[in-house]
């Protein structure tokens, strides 16, 4: 499928980046789904899979809103309204719904639906095409509460799966927007809007997509462009256009699939004389996040004697926690990175 989405000088002015964490929720739970999951995101999909399978995430609503193929819900990616925003405001924008919009995501997902069944038509049960599951349903009848579960399960999915990342994954996000950002600089915006991704084409004051699933068009959106960076977007280009907001690109961020490179501490016995021995061993084993429990059996201590010396590392900012329900993982924090990348 080929589109086009005409831009005018007013549309190239208010084009502007964002970083979005509900774009990376969704981009992440559509990674997930995947068969096979894209080759950069298996060593983080193999680390979270049991976590979410464990808190049973793995079928809740996020498994039935997020299609490994299909619409996405367009409620789920309201408009940032910073550059940075953070994930609260963005859960109160969508328990903030209306009615149309959600109207027409239902209608989508369960055209979807028919789609993949191959029944096409219209479903005697609920109206449309395709079998619509039961939380599809639920948010048919009662808008207002699923929504409220909706986004209660966004949050415990964040904390298993991308709170204790996002140091990493908030830093190609914020380093791919400066250096777009500079490019427009240098050679201007629509230099920028050629280089997004290989179906994105500019050519005549226009942006040219082509790929089946991109659909982005000028009417009946809102003026200007929105373009949001993505760790887990990759391969893909995923795209939002719901009046009277503007259009939104989420494309692959530069530098996307560093982040889960495995980043063993260097000569991390140097920092043992200022923060012990065990201390800087839950440092070192912490190039990927873990509980209490991992930890302790890794290190070769008690769970209790663990739990002291993370809480240690925490209140100094070398070590963050993220709880969902009875899980509680660790990870390092920025400014330990940047300490053990200093060691010689």
């Amino acid at each position: 499928m080929r589109t086009g989405l005409p831009l005018t000088a007013d549309d190239l002015a208010l084009t502007r980046f964002a970083v979005s964490p509900m774009w990376e929720v969704v981009a992440a739970c559509r990674a997930l789904a995947a068969d096979p999951v894209p080759v950069p995101h298996r060593r983080w999909a193999a680390q979270v899979r049991p976590r979410l399978a464990a808190a049973g995430l793995d079928r809740g609503w996020l498994a039935e809103l997020v299609p490994p193929h299909g619409h996405l819900p367009d409620f789920l990616n309201p408009v940032p309204d910073r550059p940075v925003t953070d994930l609260a405001a963005e859960l109160a924008a969508i328990r903030a719904t209306g009615p149309a919009l959600l109207r027409h995501d239902l209608d989508c997902l369960h055209a979807d639906r028919g789609n993949r069944d191959g029944r096409g038509g219209y479903d005697g049960r609920d109206g449309r095409g395709g079998r619509s599951g039961p939380r599809l349903r639920a948010l048919e009848r009662e808008p207002e509460q699923a929504l409220r579960r909706i986004t209660a399960e966004i949050e415990a999915f964040w904390q298993l799966a991308l709170a204790p990342y996002w140091s990493r994954i908030g830093a190609v996000l914020e380093a791919d927007v400066l250096r777009r950002a500079r490019r427009a600089a240098e050679r201007g915006s629509a230099a920028v809007l050629g280089e997004l991704h290989g179906t994105v084409r500019w050519a005549d004051g226009t942006l040219h997509l082509s790929e089946r699933h991109c659909a982005v068009t000028r009417i009946p959106t809102g003026a200007g462009l929105l373009l949001v960076p993505s760790v887990f977007a990759w391969p893909r280009l995923l795209t939002r256009t719901v009046s009277p907001d503007p259009p939104q690109l989420c494309y692959p961020a530069l530098g996307a699939a560093t982040v889960w490179e495995h980043r063993p501490a260097p000569r991390a016995e140097a920092l043992a004389p200022v923060l012990g021995r065990t201390r800087t061993r839950l440092l070192a084993e912490l190039d990927v996040p873990a509980s209490t429990t991992e930890l302790a059996a890794r290190c070769g201590i008690t769970a209790p004697a663990a739990s002291q010396h993370l809480t240690a590392l925490r209140t100094a900012g070398l070590v963050s926690s993220h709880r969902a329900g009875r899980f509680v993982l660790y990870a390092r924090t920025a400014v330990a990175d940047g300490w053990l990348a200093a060691l010689p």
